[in-house]
């Protein structure tokens, strides 16, 4: 049995636009609902939702028939979330609030086992296909992507430095942190927030990484899209049911 190779991580080296949905519902049955229509990858957030491992697990398996890329997003840039979610089979992991380069490392070595990295061994785990994939610990790492969130000032001041580590596949600017790190909190319109952020994308871009965003402002997603990112999440499960549902009920309410 062979090792799945991961399409996102290739459409990202071949410069090809990964359009994307964020899944902050924690249920594998919206999940599966939404696998159908079309993006090229959902993002299972545990961050910002009650999602963990378990949960997510529950929508790998959902969506495992469907042709998307599965990413998660862990709480944290944490060794040992890292490590459930790669035995889980997460090939695509991104990784929140990344301030500086020494952080990127350290994200990178939950990623690698030893000697590179400090990743646990278990070869029973849903990631070897319950130890049918023979040769998985030697070809693993070829497969996985890391993405790794700028969301702050600071994080922004070391964007060079942080795509320069080896093992960082892709750069995700985080809109709302980043307004609040400027002192502009809710107001991810605000001129000094956008301007910052199209900035991001220039700089990753010329760093030589993929760069990436989440903004549900469509007008907002193809300015970024021009400026370069790569993969693009352009709306959230749970925004999109309640926009629907608020929109169904005015036209009885009016």
């Amino acid at each position: 049995m062979q090792l799945g190779q991961n399409k996102f991580k290739r459409a990202l080296q071949d410069n090809r636009q990964q359009i994307g949905l964020w899944c902050s519902l924690p249920g594998a049955y919206a999940a599966e609902a939404l696998a159908g229509t079309g993006y090229d990858w959902l993002l299972f957030d545990t961050e910002h939702s009650p999602g963990d491992p378990l949960t997510v697990l529950a929508q790998l398996q959902a969506v495992a028939p469907y042709d998307l890329t599965a990413i998660v997003r862990p709480a944290s840039n944490d060794t040992v979330l890292i490590k459930r979610f790669l035995d889980l089979g997460v090939q695509t992991l991104m990784i929140p609030y990344v301030q500086n380069a020494e952080e990127a490392r350290s994200a990178v070595a939950a990623m690698r086992y030893a000697p590179a990295g400090v990743r646990g061994v278990s070869g029973l785990t849903r990631a070897t296909k319950f130890g049918h994939i023979k040769n998985y610990t030697n070809v693993v790492e070829q497969e996985l992507c890391l993405l790794v969130q700028v969301e702050t000032q600071t994080a922004l001041d070391n964007i060079e430095a942080i795509a320069s580590v080896d093992g960082v596949d892709g750069i995700f600017i985080g809109p709302a942190d980043l307004a609040a790190s400027l002192g502009h909190v809710g107001n991810l319109a605000h001129p000094d927030v956008v301007a910052k952020v199209e900035n991001a994308i220039r700089r990753i871009r010329a760093a030589g990484k993929p760069a990436g965003i989440l903004t549900m402002d469509n007008a907002f997603a193809r300015r970024c899209i021009e400026l370069g990112t790569l993969f693009t999440a352009v709306g959230i499960d749970a925004a999109l049911l309640i926009e629907g549902a608020e929109t169904l009920l005015t036209k009885f309410r009016t």
